[in-house]
């Protein structure tokens, strides 16, 4: 009898093995499903595949219009208000230019563009800094910006929420990072932090500390690394459709904000805007590839104009493809340039869709 109950206590916990490792198998399967589920669907921006380069934005703005603001926290403000109406209407180049010229008694300071190390009027540096920080992913901005005075009121601006601005929880197949200084093998790539609870493994050797742009690789979320390869940060925006944010130019006069553009062929159009100009409605947007909308400051165009010595003009509009009234009948006797270039971009907006539209 004591062999007979001993076989019986056996049999039942086998059989109450195999319960458990049947429910064990199965809840392993409704996880794997689960995450399977989560690959196929992904919440992603508006995606638009096989679209052709877009013609790009871009806008210059005097730095001087800083120097009217009556403390640090309105500078900061106003700086800000520019990079949320450049992120609205999809911007995406901004040149800051010095409208005075390169005067000797003006305070200067130093700012490092996409373009290399410039020296320049502060107002001008510091609007291109604020401008830079804002553009900049959240996570990104410890690296790249170090407590400086330029930037002590920044935390009372309203962000960009900029499509490339990524929570660690938001799934998109590009994502800016920084290269991280961590050993890897040689000819093995970098190791790239883009926001995420792991760091990606990408392609090319990349100098630490720079920024880069990472187009993920499809994988499942079990691997331990990510991968990725290194792409032109203007591609998230030729292959997707989705707005990445804009570059920032410095440029010391009117005249190099034309010549020292980006583009190998420079601006196929250009704009100013004054209220002497055309009116808006009148105007007819040719095709462009890269076009440029230029701002003046408190005293217009004219002051950057007669501060250069480059340029062999009388009026401003004679520098420009077209120079247009964008605001005709307005109802204050002066536009502040910020408000200007709400309105300017607003205007023009339906005018670029069509010029597209007709391009296609």
């Amino acid at each position: 009898m004591g062999r007979l109950k001993t076989e019986q206590k056996q049999k039942s916990w086998s059989e109450i093995n195999k319960i458990r490792k049947e429910e064990k198998r199965k809840w392993k399967e409704q996880n794997l499903a689960k995450k399977l589920e989560k690959q196929k669907v992904p919440e992603t921006p508006q995606v638009s595949p096989n679209k052709k380069a877009p013609p790009t934005v871009s806008i210059a703005v005097p730095g001087s219009i800083l120097e009217t603001a009556q403390s640090p926290e309105l500078r900061a403000y106003l700086s800000g208000q520019i990079a949320r109406a450049a992120c609205i209407f999809q911007v995406d180049e901004i040149v800051v230019f010095d409208d005075y010229g390169d005067e000797s008694t003006a305070k200067k300071a130093e700012l490092e563009d996409n373009y290399g190390l410039k020296t320049m009027r502060e107002s001008c540096v510091q609007l291109g800094r604020i401008l830079q920080y804002m553009e900049c992913p959240q996570y990104l901005r410890k690296h790249f910006f170090p407590i400086h005075n330029h930037l002590k009121f920044c935390g009372i601006l309203n962000p960009l929420n900029a499509p490339h601005h990524l929570t660690k929880d938001e799934e998109f197949e590009f994502r800016e990072g920084v290269v991280l200084n961590k050993p890897v093998k040689p000819g093995r790539g970098s190791i790239v932090n883009v926001g995420l609870l792991k760091e990606v493994h990408v392609d090319k050797l990349l100098t630490p500390g720079i920024r880069c742009t990472v187009k993920l690789s499809a994988q499942q979320e079990s691997s331990k690394k990510l991968k990725g390869t290194v792409v032109a940060p203007s591609t998230p925006k030729s292959e997707t459709g989705v707005y990445w944010g804009y570059t920032i130019r410095l440029a010391n006069s009117l005249s190099k904000v034309f010549s020292q553009s980006p583009y190998k062929d420079g601006y196929d159009l250009t704009i100013g805007t004054s209220d002497k100009g055309t009116s808006v409605d009148e105007f007819k947007c040719p095709t462009f590839k890269h076009v440029l909308v230029v701002f003046g400051g408190v005293q217009g165009l004219e002051l950057a104009l007669e501060s250069d010595s480059v340029l062999n003009v009388d009026d401003p509009k004679f520098l420009f493809d077209h120079y247009l009234n964008t605001l005709p009948n307005q109802g204050s006797k002066t536009i502040r340039t910020e408000e200007a270039i709400l309105v300017t971009l607003a205007a023009l907006r339906p005018k670029f869709n069509d010029s597209v539209e007709v391009n296609e």
